[in-house]
């Protein structure tokens, strides 16, 4: 900065030195502008950092892929009309009854399989046969019990005189009909009675947030989801944080716990060899912009509204929020849009989720009514913008605050440097890093 011989006068301070015009309003604000320029350029090195520069991380760098001009994600807008809240209002879900639908009923039937325990009573229809001997008359009954008897891994049971009666896959009458044939040549008139004393082969596990987790057997009658969490003693969170999946083969859904609740439809039949998943994942949305209350949030409850999700954010920040422009985002199915008549055209063909940003104009009555019926999803994400007026305020208190720093360094270079002197000390020049 150069300025006329007569209007400047010289600060000397260690390290630095100033030529300061007389205290005109414009010069200061002059030299505020150069002081930044120095602290951005001179004074890396000076000033304290949490951590390394944007411009050491970018400039250290071994390989840099920066995005491009454009956006990084196309996206929709849309404002949440009456139409938007009908498609969109009620999150989407995921259902047991679609996936097992055929499954539906009526109570699947237990057949016997390998590990199974079964106990044979044959019946004879007099005395003297095969298994009655001919002083029965000494003992009660005409039949006799054999004892229990695993199926083992070639899926059979050996029955005295009757050898090796496959097993594995049977009802029980159709195991008991295989057995009264193969006797049928050697006793009197047999009849058999089959029993199962322990069913290995017949369970479901029940794993996950349940207060105990265990192999349950199904038995005839049938066993449906909601049973089998009963069974392991329920579940051990509320029933709104809790999402149940139910895996069946290579076929798997999960449901909301309150989904199973609220349609009976959705609490299927269990089969043997199912697993039912239950696990534990609250329901979360995120605010930020002009809210009192920014951050990770919980529902804290089955269902959330956007307008109940503004306020447990605390409401919008009065002196900052714009509330025309509360907006919503979130990754929605690409069907659900088609239903919106919303194009597609910019987006490929195989992209299942479009990632969609609502717009709620909380200065229309009607359209606040709207978000009072737009339900949130889990981990759903709001920001509100801030107002022109807001950011005119910021920009003139920026401005404020430069010009009343300028006019102050010179008075601290001029008074550090006679407070100085007042105490003998004397400046020794420092010659300035580069940063």
């Amino acid at each position: 900065m150069r300025f006329a011989k007569k209007d400047l006068r010289t600060v000397d301070s260690p390290g630095l030195r100033l030529e300061i015009d007389k205290p005109s309003r414009r010069s200061f604000m002059t030299l505020g502008l150069g002081l930044a320029q120095f602290s951005l350029l001179g004074g890396c090195s000076i000033l304290s950092r949490d951590g390394p520069s944007v411009e050491s991380i970018e400039g250290a760098a071994a390989a840099s892929v920066a995005a491009g001009a454009g956006p990084v994600f196309d996206y929709v807008l849309l404002d949440i009309t009456e139409q938007a809240v009908k498609i969109f209002g009620t999150p989407p879900v995921s259902s047991l009854f679609a996936t097992f639908g055929r499954d539906k009923g009526p109570p699947p039937e237990i057949r016997v399989g390998v590990g199974d325990v079964v106990q044979v009573t044959v019946f004879e229809a007099q005395a003297g046969g095969l298994f009655i001997p001919a002083e029965a008359g000494v003992r009660p009954g005409n039949y006799v019990t054999i004892p229990p008897e695993v199926v083992d891994r070639r899926g059979t049971l050996t029955i005295p005189y009757a050898g090796r009666i496959p097993a594995v896959g049977k009802t029980i009458p159709d195991l008991e009909n295989a057995i009264t044939q193969a006797l049928s040549n050697r006793a009197i008139e047999p009849q058999v009675v089959v029993s199962i004393v322990s069913r290995s082969s017949s369970q479901a596990s029940v794993v996950g947030a349940v207060n105990t987790p265990s192999k349950i057997e199904v038995g005839p009658k049938g066993e449906r989801v909601l049973d089998m969490i009963a069974k392991a003693n329920g579940i051990n969170a509320p029933g709104y944080e809790i999402y149940i999946t139910v895996q069946r083969g290579n076929r798997k859904a999960t449901v909301y716990f309150d989904t199973i609740l609220a349609n009976p439809k959705e609490n299927i039949f269990i089969r043997p060899g199912d697993t039912i998943y239950a696990y534990r994942d609250p329901h979360r949305f995120s605010a930020f912009g002009a809210v009192r209350t920014s951050g990770l949030i919980d529902f804290g409850q089955p269902r959330l509204t956007l307008v109940e999700a503004v306020a447990k954010a605390s409401g919008l920040d009065d002196a900052r929020a714009d509330p025309r422009d509360v907006f919503l985002y979130r990754n929605s199915p690409r069907d659900l849009l088609l239903d919106a008549n919303v194009n597609l055209d910019k987006f490929p063909p195989d992209q299942d989720t479009i990632p969609v940003i609502f717009r709620a104009n909380f200065r229309d009555s009607s359209n606040y009514f709207a978000a009072l019926d737009f339900k949130l999803s889990n981990k759903d994400v709001i920001y509100v913008s801030n107002s022109g007026a807001y950011e005119l305020y910021k920009f003139l208190d920026l401005i404020n605050n430069t010009s009343t720093t300028a006019a102050t360094v010179p008075y601290n270079l001029a008074t550090s440097r006679a407070s100085g002197a007042a105490l003998g000390l004397k400046a020794v020049p420092i010659t300035p890093t580069t940063p």
